[in-house]
């Protein structure tokens, strides 16, 4: 620890007690044990990233392996890569010690550049190709998303000379590529198995333990930071979509271009004709799929859906489908959002729909396992003749087809084969169409487990010797003062009972983590942050709001911003009401000199949008979840927040399942819980701190109040009267200032300006009360 943080660093005994028990997950795992799995909540300040890099790293070097650092930002990436800074200050030996693992997805892909360079003698993306190449001779990793690439320059000169260069179909040929060798992806691949610490995604990691990796030097310690995601990262990782983007995507990996408009598409013959040339029964294999692929969508499925001229078996099953979607969607057939439909029960020509892909399935399935093992069969028989790029090739070539094969429509057809009788236990299926703009993008068949932490703990439970799971937010926060007098603690009760010590709801973390189907006894550990919340934070939550009055909702927006001088973040659980309220609140804002930036609004992505809001203190930022989990921005830059209502989550048919099987009411508070937790967090990041949390929303339930922090009191106002705290707390005299020109009978500033809107209400008279604890009528998610 004192290499990390120096010699002469500040004592921080919360710090060395974290790394203490995250060492823990390092401990030898015994025949017929689980893996060391050790759960550790550390709040903001403690040096949490710190904490797990020491033992981490500690561990690595005695033993030569190789620790998996997971998060499910992009922005936590690049913080820990900064933090391994200290451990290895020289960059050359960082180059060999740290990688930096993202997708294939993520990557640019040489081929594809150097192929869009042929096409683009001129034109314009000529320009965009030219200022790419600079940065192709400058990154560090070759990463489009996530790296150094700066976000801006794709809304600058387009997405296909910049982001569409990426290896995203799935067509890379391997050793085959003249660019093998300086290949990005396999360089970071090549680093990755010589190095100690590699830093990763939830998705990607949870991936390549599912499927074996992407070679045999698989890792055996994990630490997943932002643990309090690894149950929607699991959900993702483990789910199934039979869809006509999904079925359409599958074609082109399969029959590659067949259209002039898709010049870069590489089909299978393509990538593997010259390994089975002179094989009889490989060839064979691969022109019956190449048959069998015709069944897949091909381009136009979308217009054919909505013409009612679906051509083939797949698109006849997406016609059904969509049809039966929009016979149960009642009155919100038009509407501009996506729909959903329980499957059952199924109309005849549904059934036969699906009786007849499953079969035209069956006939791409059998030839691809066939052409799966005729590549795996060269590995063996062509052992001692076989050069290391050849060999590397034919491995990853036969792996990615056996995941289609065995993996994708092995699923799709048991999706199929379950649409008379239900899915199996554990999983819930039903039917989707998702919408953007009011425009069908897809129709699917999706299929989710209803707890995904079930396949994460078998695979990670199998392969894993040590597991950390750790984040600021992973419990529920503290017990109702009424469940902890009826909570027994103590190490030696059961395991139930120890989802409930210390004041705490660890039954979150517990469902959360997949610390219930892991085999053993968790070692658990909760330490406050060390920052004093109630001398530098302020909780309102505002009751005298209309929720369904976006003038009113606009209008406290808009005051909260100027009162605070900006360094605000207002977050809303829908696109479409932040669109709105940018709308009305923009002008004024402008006019009083704060910048205003809008994820969904601006043609910027997150990354750089909340970079422009870290740099700017004036500025404001409306964002949505994904901006709640991914913004850290310490200091005056954010010392506001404002979220527009309680963020319930939606009551689709996937989370009513959830609910059913996570204990009702339960299940909805501890997300509510999380998501708060979450907001707030986002506002204290170092000790000389302020800031103000407004919830523009009177129906929060005064339970849910434990959300936040022990030493914040959560106090329900009126709009005028959180406008007048907001100011006062974060701009103490001129607050004492404008209350004086208040109490002489000047105008509030909600009163006056020829730019501001409606007026918010007035506060009430003090003494007045007024509790709505109704539950949302409108949940949006």
């Amino acid at each position: 620890m004192e290499r990390l943080t120096g010699a002469g660093a500040e004592p921080r005994p919360e710090q060395r007690r974290y790394a203490m028990h995250a060492s823990l997950a390092f401990a030898a795992r015994h025949e017929g044990q689980g893996p060391a799995l050790v759960l550790a909540e550390a709040g903001t300040g403690t040096g949490k990233t710190l904490g797990y890099i020491a033992p981490s790293s500690l561990w690595a070097e005695k033993n030569g392996g190789t620790v998996w650092i997971s998060t499910y930002t992009k922005n936590l990436q690049k913080q820990i890569d900064d933090e391994l800074d200290r451990l290895y200050p020289d960059p050359d030996e960082k180059a060999r010690r740290v990688v930096v693992r993202k997708g294939r997805e993520n990557y640019l892909c040489l081929l594809n550049y150097q192929e869009a360079m042929r096409r683009t003698d001129t034109g314009p993306d000529r320009a965009g190709l030219v200022l790419t190449a600079r940065w192709i001779g400058a990154t560090r990793d070759g990463a489009l998303y996530g790296g150094d690439f700066p976000g801006w320059l794709s809304e600058l000169v387009g997405r296909r000379a910049t982001l569409d260069l990426t290896d995203h179909r799935g067509e890379c040929i391997y050793s085959a590529c003249e660019h093998y060798r300086r290949c990005f992806i396999e360089r970071a691949q090549r680093r990755s198995r010589r190095a100690r610490i590699v830093v990763a995604n939830h998705a990607l990691v949870m991936v390549q333990a599912a499927t074996g990796g992407d070679d045999q030097y698989g890792p055996d310690r994990f630490v997943f930071d932002e643990g309090h995601h690894l149950f929607d990262a699991a959900d993702a990782a483990f789910a199934v979509d039979l869809s006509g983007r999904e079925g359409e995507e599958l074609r082109r990996w399969i029959a590659g271009r067949e259209t002039q408009r898709r010049s870069r598409a590489r089909g299978l013959r393509d990538r593997v004709g010259d390994l089975v040339a002179g094989r009889p029964a490989a060839e064979e294999a691969l022109a019956e799929a190449m048959r069998a692929a015709r069944a897949l969508p091909a381009e136009g499925w979308r217009q054919r859906l909505e013409d009612g001229l679906p051509e083939g078996p797949f698109e006849v099953f997406l016609a059904r489908a969509r049809g039966t979607v929009l016979a149960r969607a009642a009155g919100d057939a038009d509407a501009p959002y996506g729909l959903e439909a329980p499957v059952a029960p199924p109309a005849p020509d549904f059934i036969v729909a699906a009786t007849e892909l499953e079969a035209a399935l069956r006939l791409l399935e059998v030839p691809l396992g066939r052409l799966s093992e005729a590549l795996a069969g060269m590995l063996d028989e062509e052992a001692d003749t076989l050069e290391p790029g050849d060999r590397a090739r034919i491995d990853a070539t036969a792996r990615a087809i056996s995941r289609r094969a065995a993996g994708l429509v092995k699923s799709w057809r048991e999706m199929l084969g379950a649409v008379e009788e239900g899915p199996p236990a554990h999983h819930v299926d039903w039917l989707a169409i998702d919408r953007a703009f009011g425009r069908d993008v897809d129709v699917a068949l999706k299929r989710r487990w209803i707890d995904p932490m079930l396949p994460f703990a078998r695979v990670f439970g199998e392969r894993a010797r040590g597991l950390l799971v750790t984040s600021a937010t992973l419990t529920g926060g503290r017990l109702p003062a009424r469940a902890k007098a009826t909570a027994p603690d103590g190490d030696g009760d059961p395991p139930a009972t120890a989802e409930t010590r210390d004041g705490l709801d660890w039954r979150t973390a517990f469902t959360r983590s997949g610390a219930r189907h892991i085999p053993g006894t968790p070692q658990t550990l909760s330490l406050p942050s060390p920052f004093d919340y109630g001398a530098s934070a302020l909780a309102l939550v505002v009751t005298d709001l209309r929720r369904s009055s976006a003038d009113q909702i606009s209008a406290a927006y808009r005051e909260l911003f100027l009162a605070a001088e900006g360094g605000a973040l207002g977050l809303f659980t829908a696109v479409r009401r932040l669109r709105v309220v940018h709308d009305r609140i923009a002008a004024a804002l402008e006019e009083a000199g704060v910048s205003l930036y809008a994820q969904h609004v601006d043609p910027l992505d997150t990354a750089t949008l909340v970079d422009i809001f870290r740099a700017e203190e004036e500025s404001c930022l409306l964002g949505t979840d994904a901006v709640r989990d991914g913004v850290d921005v310490p200091g005056r830059s954010l010392r506001l927040l404002v979220a527009d209502r309680v963020p319930w989550p939606r009551p689709d048919i996937l989370h009513r399942a959830r609910r059913l099987a996570f204990g009702g009411s339960h299940y909805d508070d501890a997300i509510v819980r999380l998501r708060l937790r979450q907001a707030f967090g986002r506002l204290i990041r170092a000790r000389e701190d302020r800031g103000v949390f407004v919830l523009l929303d009177g129906a929060l339930p005064t339970r849910l109040t434990t959300a936040f922090p022990e030493g914040v009191t959560v106090e329900r106002v009126g709009i005028a009267e959180a406008i007048r705290r907001t100011r006062a707390f974060l701009h103490p005299q001129a607050g004492q200032d404008r209350d004086r020109r208040d109490g002489a009978g000047l105008p509030l500033p909600e009163a006056s300006g020829n730019n501001r809107g409606p007026a918010v209400p007035g506060a009430r008279k003090p003494g007045d009360r007024q509790h709505d604890n109704r539950r949302p009528d409108d949940i949006s998610g």
